[in-house]
């Protein structure tokens, strides 16, 4: 399989003199950068990065660019990198850069942070993309976190297999734009009325745009599901359930006693596909959303609850996966922090 191409640096739009600058780095870093341009000194260093966990690589093409772009004389720097997607395991090198230490020693608290940022992301993703396999994965976080992560976040979910993400800025990286359902807010705005709401949503949204329905502001998702179908018909590609995770729904309060009813649960999913098959609506998709993670998604599969797809938000950001730059040679010597000696990998690919 050819080896997808890295992105162009152009598409981060870095800012990059605040960069150069050092505004975004440890200052200790900035400072030795001074140090070291005052003694004169000009040490030639290899740089190797690695993570301490098993994961899949995020932000590759990010650091790259920070280096191309931000890095003095870019041409006197030799990087080699394993590409975005790729499984790493714990301690692997990851990246080498090779060069003076003046050129780029400052960006190293940017390109550790944008892997480590996007690896955490990516890799989360990956984890739920392969429990629900080979159902789709619905990447939806954009509102747990700062809008200005929102383009590399996307584009590191979009390697790791998700189908669709919320927002046009989390796609742009690839040329795509954002996927959503009917919300709760319009439901709301039509007087909690949510067949009115999906049809009005019908009536001025493109035909191409898939009309997913969120079917539990009533607390009555297999009602509000059969509401919906039936007034849109064809129309209605799915309906999605996301009923909170401390509420029971109403088609559920006559059951309670064997198993947790609370959230969405296979017991509430299977009510709404009978409901839907029973009235020949058994095109209509159902996506399920609300605390989902690897774990309760591989559950549900294991389970063969009828589910189409996945929304997935909060969970996608828990966890942590650090990386690390470490000098581990000087003027063609080893010299590294005791433990941090050279690894080399032969899976890095030079950059151009």
């Amino acid at each position: 399989m050819a080896r997808r191409e890295r992105l162009d640096p152009k598409i981060f739009n870095l800012p990059v003199e605040k960069m150069k600058q050092g505004y975004y780095s440890d200052k200790y870093f900035v400072r030795a950068r001074q140090v070291l341009k005052s003694d004169g000194a000009v040490p030639r260093v290899l740089m190797q990065v690695f993570g301490k966990r098993h994961a899949f690589l995020g932000g590759a093409d990010e650091a790259i660019a920070i280096l191309k772009l931000c890095a003095d004389l870019w041409d006197h720097l030799d990087v080699n990198a394993l590409r975005d997607g790729d499984e790493i395991a714990p301690w692997e090198t990851v990246m080498t850069i090779e060069g003076p230490y003046n050129a780029f020693g400052w960006l190293e608290t940017l390109f550790l942070g944008v892997l480590a940022r996007r690896t955490r992301v990516g890799t989360n993703t990956r984890l739920v993309v392969d429990a629900a396999k080979p159902k789709d994965i619905l990447f939806f976080p954009a509102r747990h976190d700062h809008w200005l992560v929102q383009t590399g976040d996307g584009y590191a979910a979009h390697i790791a297999g998700a189908i669709g993400v919320s927002t046009d800025a989390q796609a742009s990286w690839w040329g795509n734009e954002g996927v959503g359902t009917v919300p709760h807010a319009i439901i709301a705005a039509y007087g909690g009325d949510t067949a009115r709401a999906a049809k009005k949503f019908a009536e001025y949204m493109p035909a191409d745009v898939k009309l997913i329905a969120l079917v539990d502001f009533e607390n009555d998702s297999v009602g509000t599901s059969l509401a919906v179908a039936r007034e849109l018909g064809d129309r209605l590609y799915g309906v999605r359930l996301d009923t909170a995770e401390n509420v029971v729904d109403k088609s559920l309060m006559e059951e309670m006693g064997s198993f947790a009813p609370t959230g969405v649960n296979p017991e509430l999913v299977w009510k709404v596909r009978k409901a839907l098959d029973r009235e020949g609506f058994d095109a209509v998709k159902i996506v399920v959303s609300g605390g989902f993670t690897a774990e309760k998604i591989a559950s549900f599969e294991e389970a063969n609850v009828p589910v189409d797809a996945y929304g997935v938000g909060a969970s996608l950001f828990q966890g942590r996966f650090e990386f690390t730059a470490d000098v581990v040679m000087t003027d063609g010597k080893p010299c590294a922090k005791f433990g941090r000696e050279l690894r080399p990998n032969p899976r890095l690919e030079k950059v151009d």
